[in-house]
């Protein structure tokens, strides 16, 4: 399929495309001026061509976004900036009728400039963000979401979009990641299959653009605990990632089980002496340790046992199905624990951390690398929150799954560019307010000011056509086709589930009869 398009376009993008492929290195980040502009216009005419029906409202929707003034509250009132030159119903037309190539911004994103680290290693976290839609009985691929509450609000299931986001992670104090994928759960879908299928596809699009190459250090991918870690680093054997996961305080971990004596009966043990979290009589014999001083939080002191596991049975999650007869596998990785030890008169000391890694045998260096990578995880939080907050991600009340993902990745679009133009943006700030450099502005900074930054990067979007209203639905109708209602969750439990709830049954028909 040939797309036509105007001389200056072609040409904008080949100079932007030129310039891109100039650098030394990919993951090396630009200049702040301009290298950083044709960054910008390079990824701005990505995803405009990216965008294969109603292009040019779905760009300058985009853009409404990011200069609109104050918090995206709605939809309709995006139809007002200055940037979206059409009407209010070719917006919601172009985010339920058009049609973006999602393959085509996911490598985009993966060809841009990954935040810099001094030891040259990438660093990415993946995380679920839900978007809630309790009232949205005729949406489809809705689930129970677990939302944190306060007194007895606590652990509410919501129903609502969850999407799995996967983000490259910075150095230092920063409200700064770069969004590289968004896949949204449906309710046939097994989580960390899915989750790591898109890691995979993470990392191999990263590979393609030149990011990693052979000789480099591994990728470190930082995890909540709400994460299966042994399974997901099962699922990206042959990778060269690896998995850091916060594991529950009550995980029990095994270490190598010991030599065979020669002419032993039996089989050999596969599990030696166990690790509980939860019990520190067994925390004797780690490989590693150390401790640091941290300004914020006291004295950080970190303990390693090298080459532990978890017992995987058939119970566990994603193994029911394994072959009979045949061992099941044994993943080996490294168990760290971290304290923090409070200065005299500070607040009250923390519960110990736990993280698991997917390294075997984890030096010192690399222990430091891997929980300090963990805690970088945490800035995907504040991106999630500016998401929702400034951008108004979760705001639209749209019906169709498929308008949701658009929308999704107008959104991710649009933070993009918020990255790439953190050089470029003016910064428009109140008297009150401490003054900023252009590489150190806070993501809401950037956005007050992004509107000259989009002067100078232009736009590739046409003007509207002028056309008149549509007939609309004559007056006094009434809608004679309403939408039918959708279920909510999981079509069926998991076998492990189905046997647990059955067991529980049993036992308490016992217990009454």
């Amino acid at each position: 399929m040939i797309v036509f398009g105007s001389s200056h376009r072609i040409k904008a993008k080949a100079v932007a495309v030129a310039f891109i492929m100039a650098w030394d290195r990919p993951g090396v980040e630009p200049g702040p001026a301009e290298p950083a502009r044709a960054v910008l216009s390079g990824f701005r005419e990505d995803v405009f061509w990216s965008f294969t029906r109603r292009a040019d409202a779905l760009f300058e929707l985009c853009d409404a976004v990011l200069c609109a003034p104050g918090r995206v509250t709605d939809l309709a009132r995006l139809s007002l900036a200055p940037e979206f030159r059409r009407g209010h119903g070719a917006l919601y037309d172009a985010l339920n009728c058009g049609h973006a190539g999602f393959s085509r911004l996911r490598r985009a994103l993966a060809g841009l400039p990954l935040p810099p680290w001094g030891d040259g290693r990438i660093r990415l976290a993946v995380d679920v963000s839900n978007w809630l839609r309790p009232d949205a009985q005729a949406s489809a691929g809705r689930l129970f979401c677990h939302v944190h509450g306060k007194g007895g609000n606590a652990g509410q299931a919501v129903p609502g979009w969850p999407y799995s986001l996967v983000a490259a992670l910075g150095p230092g104090r920063s409200s700064w990641t770069l969004l590289l994928d968004a896949v949204r759960l449906g309710p046939a879908d097994d989580e960390c299959l899915v989750t790591a299928a898109q890691l995979r596809d993470v990392v191999t699009r990263l590979i393609a653009a030149g990011q990693w190459r052979d000789g480099d250090p591994e990728i470190v991918i930082a995890a909540d605990a709400g994460y299966n870690a042994t399974r997901l680093a099962f699922l990206l054997a042959g990778l060269p990632v690896i998995v850091a996961a916060r594991v529950r305080a009550d995980r029990v971990f095994y270490r190598p089980a010991p030599p065979r004596a020669p002419g032993s009966p039996g089989r050999a043990p596969r599990h030696g002496p166990p690790v509980r979290c939860a019990d520190p009589a067994t925390h004797g014999g780690a490989q590693v340790e150390h401790a640091g001083h941290e300004a914020r939080h006291g004295t950080v002191r970190a303990a390693a046992w090298q080459r532990a596991h978890q017992m995987v049975h058939r119970n566990t999650g994603g193994f029911e199905d394994w072959p009979p007869g045949q061992d099941l596998p044994l993943v080996e990785g490294t168990l760290i624990r971290l304290t923090v030890t409070r200065p005299p008169g500070g607040r009250d000391a923390l519960k110990p951390m736990w993280i698991w890694a997917s390294a075997p045998d984890a030096g010192d260096h690399l222990v430091r690398v891997l929980w300090q990578a963990y805690l970088r995880r945490f800035d995907l939080e504040h991106t999630f929150r500016f998401l929702k907050q400034h951008l108004g991600w979760t705001r639209p009340l749209l019906r169709d799954p498929a308008a949701a993902d658009r929308w999704t990745w107008l959104v991710i679009c649009a933070w993009t560019q918020l990255y790439l133009a953190r050089h470029l943006a003016a910064v428009t700030r109140l008297p009150w307010q401490q003054p900023a450099r252009p590489g150190e502005m806070t993501p809401g900074q950037v956005r007050a000011g992004f509107r000259r930054a989009r002067q100078t990067a232009g736009t590739p979007a046409s003007p509207a056509k002028p056309a008149g209203p549509g007939p609309g639905r004559p007056k006094g109708s009434k809608n004679a086709s309403k939408a039918p209602r959708q279920p909510v969750g999981k079509p069926q439990l998991k076998p492990s589930t189905q046997r647990s709830n059955a067991s529980r049954q049993k036992k308490k028909q016992k217990h009454t009869g």
